[in-house]
């Protein structure tokens, strides 16, 4: 790479900056490898490698493979060059409401399956992968449901679907939110306190100051955390208790789904999750070359396969954005 060429702060400069495709190969191997090339041929590992200058791939002098910077990585067996690739992700790590397959398409030159298969190795990459603290201090818990609108369906069918609380053929997520740091949120099988419960223990230091809303599965939780309820029937704040940090991220989160995304298969859903949680914990005190580094420092070792994606089946192909 180019030792003085300064570095993209926004989308332009980032399009062209990676339009030399030897610049983003490089790019992306300096920070995949900080301290030189890493065979990444499973069981090697070997650093005593060699580049090809002629190919422009390396070569591992240990198992005799060669290896591009792309092999074990969420471009692995890509045929769209990081020239492409790499403004992909800047959109998606930097764009409040995501971007759909097909503007993405439109803007890349590919066709909109591809953008979607892209997007969604792109979201595998933003997954926080495993968590090396549990949340502490003030924390808000809050659930929610995600799917189709009463409004929007005919009469009929909205007295059978929608009951209750709207819940019924929905998906449910979970969410939990640490006042003075990040957010985690999951698809969860129901809202029963055998589910919810086990997961704020999980994530949740014991002794912090919890807060939910009044439903009956968080009852309990008062044994572990230091646990205030506030009931949305009567109010929405009292004091310091309040989920209103939470309801902030869900709406960002239905904002994306609904007008960027429009229609979400619930068997993906966890990776628009995933998305916007990535989106959410890292909109302070870093810009968008800052975002757009950490999603690229997060691409080894999380391959997705387009059979693995679409559950092997094929059912979910004709997926829209």
């Amino acid at each position: 790479m180019e030792r003085n060429k300064p570095l993209p702060n926004s989308l332009l400069e980032a399009v062209k900056f990676f339009s030399d495709k030897d610049i983003a190969r490089d790019f992306l191997a300096g920070l995949r490898w900080p301290d030189g090339p890493v065979c990444p041929v499973e069981g090697c590992g070997s650093t005593n490698v060699g580049f090809l200058k002629s190919r422009k791939i390396w070569k591992c002098r240990g198992c005799r493979k060669q290896f591009s910077v792309k092999v074990g990585t969420i471009f692995e067996d890509s045929p769209i060059g990081l020239d492409k690739w790499l403004p992909a992700v800047w959109l998606i790590a930097n764009c409040k409401n995501g971007i759909s397959s097909y503007e993405l398409a439109r803007a890349l030159g590919v066709t909109q399956k591809s953008a979607w298969f892209m997007l969604h190795r792109i979201r595998l990459a933003m997954q926080s992968g495993s968590f090396d603290r549990k949340l502490c201090g003030e924390i808000e818990v809050d659930e929610t449901f995600i799917g189709g609108k009463a409004r929007n369906m005919h009469k009929s069918k909205r007295a059978k679907k929608i009951t209750g609380t709207g819940g019924k053929d929905k998906t449910a997520v979970l969410g939990v939110l640490e006042r003075s740091g990040s957010v985690r949120a999951t698809v969860i099988p129901n809202t029963k306190k055998k589910v919810l419960q086990p997961l704020v223990k999980t994530h949740v230091a014991a002794g912090s100051a919890v807060y939910s809303d009044a439903l009956k599965s968080y009852d309990g939780l008062s044994a572990d955390y230091d646990h205030e309820v506030i009931d949305h029937a009567v109010a929405y704040v009292e004091g310091n208790v309040h989920t209103n940090g939470m309801e902030n991220f869900w709406s960002l989160l239905k904002r994306g789904l609904g007008g960027t995304y429009v229609s979400v298969e619930p068997f993906h859903l966890f990776r628009y999750i995933d998305e916007q949680v990535f989106r959410y914990n890292n909109r302070k005190d870093i810009n968008d070359l800052g975002r757009f580094t950490q999603v690229l420092r997060q691409v080894s070792g999380r391959r997705l396969t387009y059979e693995r994606l679409t559950g092997k089946e094929g059912e979910l192909d004709t997926a829209s954005n």
